[in-house]
């Protein structure tokens, strides 16, 4: 790319990078506030986004189509039946995107695109349960609505910095996860519990 193009892709970015941070946070953040987390110009923000909403449905629209991928990937996996929906837990948390898409949900108008593309998630969700469900290794009684409001759950999780919250995201996956495979697993859980310590900071002002 010419010295503009990778500059406009450089700011690009950045602009998604701090918009995901700012708007995860608090959806109702000004854009202002994306600007300045990015260090770009406002004015070079809307010439790539020329709305608030223009920038959320970006970001869920992102979140749908790495769901959508995350996925398939699970659909391809060759070996253990349970390794490939437990990898498909796990990277759906380590992505966060429950927090890019309920998060952000009716906070923008969708668009027909953006509406396909969960429709392609959702139906590439379910598949892979109901394939988890009659290999046997997932308990049946469990809907993917289910999962969905435990993905909603685990994302709520956040304590310390961002090494911390995916330590404990991961922690809790896999409490979760035993309880959902069949027959019923007991493994060591990753990652040490929140200390008192870490629980009473989030009552310091910041």
């Amino acid at each position: 790319m010419s010295g503009r193009k990778a500059q406009a892709a450089r700011n690009d970015e950045l602009i998604l990078q701090a918009a995901r941070t700012v708007f995860t946070a608090d959806p109702g953040a000004p854009i202002a506030a994306v600007a300045e987390r990015a260090g770009v110009g406002i004015s070079a923000l809307y010439r790539r986004y020329p709305s608030k909403e223009a920038l959320l449905r970006k970001l869920c629209g992102d979140g749908l189509k790495q769901y959508a991928a995350i996925a398939e990937k699970a659909l391809d996996a060759a070996g253990d039946p349970w390794e490939a929906f437990a990898g498909f837990l796990r990277q759906i948390v380590d992505a966060d995107i429950h927090s890019l898409t309920i998060r952000l949900a009716g906070t923008f108008q969708p668009t027909e695109e953006l509406t396909q593309d969960a429709v392609q998630a959702g139906r590439l969700g379910t598949e892979v349960h109901r394939r988890a469900v009659e290999q046997g290794v997932l308990r049946p009684d469990v809907t993917m609505a289910d999962i969905a409001l435990l993905f909603e759950q685990l994302a709520s999780i956040k304590l310390g910095d961002e090494e911390r919250t995916a330590e404990l995201r991961h922690r809790y996956l896999a409490l979760l996860a035993d309880s959902l495979r069949t027959p019923p697993a007991h493994r060591p859980l990753p990652g040490p519990p929140p200390e008192d310590e870490e629980l009473r900071s989030r009552w310091t002002p910041a």
